[in-house]
């Protein structure tokens, strides 16, 4: 399993464009082929920094939907709501070290 985190920095005005454009898409990103897990997160002292959690059954299938079509149309309607450059992070669980 690969676990995605991207950090994004929104200009404020612009969260609630975000917030609309993720929940169209969002039940299709659920749907893409390798996807186990999909949410967001808002961050608790800056509302307009938000990041997505997904869970991928692999890299390969993660990269599958960066190459899609859907994964194209979604994040060129979101990159120019950005304040900053956004962030993404790719982490595998330790082997043998389960969360509680």
């Amino acid at each position: 399993m690969l676990i995605r985190i991207v950090r994004m920095v929104f200009r404020p005005e612009k969260v609630p464009d975000f917030l609309e454009i993720f929940r169209q898409a969002q039940p299709l990103i659920r749907g893409f082929a390798g996807c186990h897990h999909l949410e967001l997160l808002q961050d608790a002292v800056e509302p307009h920094i938000i990041s997505t959690l997904s869970h991928w059954q692999s890299a390969q299938m993660l990269e599958a939907y960066r190459q899609s079509g859907l994964f194209k149309h979604t994040w060129a309607k979101t990159k120019v709501l950005f304040a900053q450059k956004p962030q993404a992070f790719s982490f595998v669980p330790f082997p043998q070290h389960g969360a509680r």
